[in-house]
C-alpha cells in the first residue's frame, strides 16, 4: 500500500488554500501552531483519520471531530513563554522584541529565565516542552533551502568586536557568502556574530565593512549590557541588510545572547542535540577560528564521525592559527596522530583567506 504523503500546514491561508482546491480528507495533514477556531464547519465537512493537529486552537466540537474520528490533536500547553509547536526558525526582531525595555523583557531572556527555574524544580513537563520545542525547531531547519553548500564557521565568543579577530572573522563570513557557501554558526556572540555579520555584507564594499565594524566597535561586548550590545547589531543590520546565514544557538548558554545578524535562528534548548544539528548540517566544511572549550568540544564532536566514516560522511576540517592550536591550544599534534592510520581531511592554515580556499 502506497505511503501517504505529509502536508505540513503553518498558517491559517494554507489551510483555507487546501480547502479551496478541493480538499475532503486530512490524512497526512501535520498542522502546527494554527487557530482554527473560526473553521469548525470546514473541519466537520472533512474526514480525520490520519491527521495530527500540534498546537492548534481548536474548538470543542471540532476537537471531538477530529479525536472521534482517528485523528490526533496534541494541546497547547499553558504557561511556557515560547510555542513549543511552533513551525519556524526564530528572528532576531522576534528574540529580541520588546529589548527597548531592557534585555529581561525579551523573549529570550524570558524563555531563558524559564529554562532555568524548570531546572530547578526538576519538572518533568518542562523536559516534554523543551523537547516538543526542539523537535519544531529542527524540523524547521529541515526545510531551508540547501541549495549552497553550508559551511559552519565555529569559534569563541569572547572574540570583542574591534579587535584584529572580530574583523577577520568578518571577512572569512563575507569570502564564504561571496564564494556561493551559506555561512552557519554557533549563533552567539565573538567569532560567531563576526562570521554572520560578514555574511550579511556579501554583496557590500570595504567601504561598509569599515563602516560597520566602527560602529560597532563603540560596544564591544555584551558584558556589562546586553541591551546596548544587541541595540547596537540592529542598528548596524538596519543600516547594512543582509542574508547573515543560518545561526544555531542554545539557551544552555544563557550569558551568550544570540547575535542579530543571522537571518535565520534555530535556538534550542538542548546543547547536545544543537551540537549534534550544527555539525550535520556543515556538509561544506567547518572553519575553526580560536576559540576555547566550546569550540575544542565542537572540533572533537565532528573528529569522530570522520574517523569512523566512509570517504562519503567525511567533511573537511580547517584550524585557522598555526600558533594557537600548536602552542597554545595543542589540538593539532592529535588529530595528526588520530589521522595516523585513518584518512582525514584536517588542515591547519594560518590565514582566513587559505580557510576560505579549502571550502570555496
Amino acid at each position: 500500500m502506497p505511503s501517504i504523503p505529509h502536508v505540513d500546514i503553518e498558517s491559517l491561508e494554507h489551510f483555507d488554500r487546501l480547502l479551496a482546491a478541493g480538499a475532503t480528507a486530512m490524512a497526512g495533514w501535520r498542522v502546527q501552531s494554527v487557530d482554527l477556531t473560526r473553521r469548525t464547519a470546514e473541519i466537520i465537512g472533512l474526514k480525520p483519520m490520519g491527521s495530527l493537529f500540534l498546537g492548534c486552537v481548536l474548538e470543542e466540537k471540532a476537537d471531538a471531530w477530529v479525536r472521534d474520528g482517528g485523528g490526533l490533536v496534541f494541546p497547547a500547553i499553558p504557561a511556557l513563554p515560547f510555542d513549543a509547536y511552533r513551525g519556524r526558525l526564530y528572528d532576531a526582531d522576534e528574540l529580541y522584541a520588546g529589548l527597548e525595555h531592557g534585555y529581561d523583557a525579551t523573549p529570550d531572556a524570558r524563555i531563558y529565565a524559564w529554562s532555568r527555574q524548570q531546572d530547578e524544580k526538576g519538572d518533568t513537563s518542562r523536559t516534554l516542552a523543551a523537547a516538543l520545542h526542539d523537535h519544531a525547531i529542527a524540523d524547521a531547519l529541515s526545510e531551508l533551502p540547501d541549495d549552497k553548500p553550508w559551511v559552519g564557521v565555529m569559534g569563541g565568543h569572547g572574540v570583542l568586536r574591534g579587535t584584529d579577530d572580530y574583523r577577520s572573522a568578518v571577512l572569512l563570513g563575507r569570502a564564504l557568502s561571496r564564494a556561493g557557501r551559506r555561512v552557519v554558526t554557533g549563533g552567539g556572540p565573538g567569532a560567531m556574530e563576526a562570521a554572520n555579520l560578514g555574511a550579511s555584507l556579501a554583496s557590500y564594499d570595504d567601504a561598509a565593512v569599515d563602516g560597520a565594524l566602527a560602529e560597532l566597535a563603540a560596544v564591544p561586548s555584551f558584558r556589562p549590557s546586553v541591551g546596548a550590545w544587541a541595540t547596537a547589531g540592529l542598528n548596524v543590520r538596519a543600516r547594512y541588510p543582509g542574508d547573515g546565514g543560518v545561526s544555531i544557538p542554545t539557551w544552555f548558554y544563557g550569558h551568550e545572547p544570540p547575535n542579530v545578524f543571522a537571518s535565520a535562528i534555530a535556538k534550542y534548548f538542548s546543547n547536545a542535540q544543537r551540537e549534534d544539528v550544527l555539525l550535520g548540517r556543515a556538509r561544506g566544511g567547518i572553519v575553526y577560528l580560536t576559540g576555547a572549550a566550546g569550540t575544542v568540544q565542537e572540533i572533537f564532536q565532528a573528529v569522530t564521525p570522520n574517523y569512523y566514516g566512509d570517504a562519503a560522511t567525511k567533511i573537511p576540517m580547517i584550524l585557522v592559527g598555526t600558533d594557537y592550536w600548536t602552542t597554545e591550544l595543542p589540538v593539532w599534534p592529535l588529530l595528526q596522530a588520530l589521522a595516523a592510520d585513518h584518512a582525514m581531511p584536517i588542515h591547519l592554515v594560518e590565514t582566513i583567506d587559505e580557510a576560505a580556499d579549502l571550502v570555496s
